[in-house]
């Protein structure tokens, strides 16, 4: 599966214009996927709102750990059209960039500076000739998988941080299934080509329905001006939701598979369930550094 190569560099615009077919996932679980689906759902879950409220250090080192499945997975899908990204170096300077976010988070963009400057050292004097592409796709899986889920360390060290957090989570379920079943049963409008599936009438009930639930936490949180900062965090939640998801979905078009992984049962990988979280982290931050609460 993750053999296939992707269409040439001349030829992206037409490939995303035209896709190709997707292979159908092979069928594993039969009648009992949706208690499969459920099960999973439900224990991810169940961790999810342990580790956040436990906080410190059991909450970095979750996060390290699903940092690192999401790159392996990541670096599966950009191997699979045809590039040669430093993985092993990307994946050593975003571990030191989550343990630097946890310890000394203002040295984190210097952190993330260095990381980058490392990686494109090593693809310089590595033995094969690196491309642009090589050097492009290492620097995006320490920024996109690293980088930005790191602000969920920043949000959660705020004093509020863990009913932000919870809040933000609320939001994004609300949206992923707002929008799966209004895109089901009224989706007629395709909202983009690289996700064929996905309908404006689905993203706009999912944006409502991150809104409601941003609305009612705000106001329980007390914000001040709780209907304008609850319209514009859940805006905010929703539009960044949709966008991660919209950035996984070309990666995996690109590379020519259906999931990201298998490790996940009922649900593909870790990029599959992460990719809403990716931008939320620090849209959040600084929303409410700006807004003051």
């Amino acid at each position: 599966m993750y053999g296939e190569q992707s269409p040439s560099r001349e030829g992206l615009k037409r490939y995303l214009a035209a896709p190709k077919a997707i292979p159908p996932p092979q069928v594993r679980y039969g009648k009992n996927m949706i208690w499969v689906r459920t099960a999973s759902a439900i224990v991810a879950i169940v961790v999810a709102l342990s580790v956040t409220s436990l906080g410190g250090w059991y909450f970095t080192a979750l996060l390290a750990a699903i940092v690192l499945l999401a790159q392996v997975e990541y670096f599966k899908l950009v191997r699979a059209t045809g590039e040669a990204p430093a993985a092993r170096t990307t994946l050593v300077a975003s571990q030191v960039l989550i343990l630097i976010q946890q310890i000394r988070p203002e040295w984190t963009s210097l952190t993330l500076t260095l990381g980058g400057t490392v990686i494109c050292t090593y693809l310089l004097l590595k033995p094969k000739v690196a491309t642009i592409n090589d050097v492009a796709t290492s620097i995006l899986g320490l920024f996109y998988c690293a980088y930005l889920p790191s602000f969920w360390i920043l949000v959660r060290s705020l004093d509020d941080g863990i009913k932000l957090i919870f809040l933000a989570y609320g939001c994004i379920w609300a949206a992923d299934i707002g929008a799966y079943f209004a895109g089901k049963a009224f989706g007629k409008t395709p909202l983009t080509i690289v996700s064929p599936k996905k309908t404006v009438e689905g993203a706009v009930f999912g944006f409502g329905s991150s809104i409601a639930i941003a609305l009612v936490g705000t106001y329980f949180l007390r914000w001040p001006f709780w209907p304008g900062s609850g319209l514009a965090i859940g805006l905010l939640v929703g539009a960044a939701g949709l966008l991660g998801d919209l950035t996984e979905s070309l990666m995996k078009r690109n590379a020519g598979v259906k999931d990201s992984g298998d490790l996940i049962p009922g649900h593909g990988g870790i990029l599959d369930r992460g990719d809403s979280y990716v931008f939320t982290a620090p849209l959040v931050y600084y929303f409410v550094q700006l807004l003051g609460v």
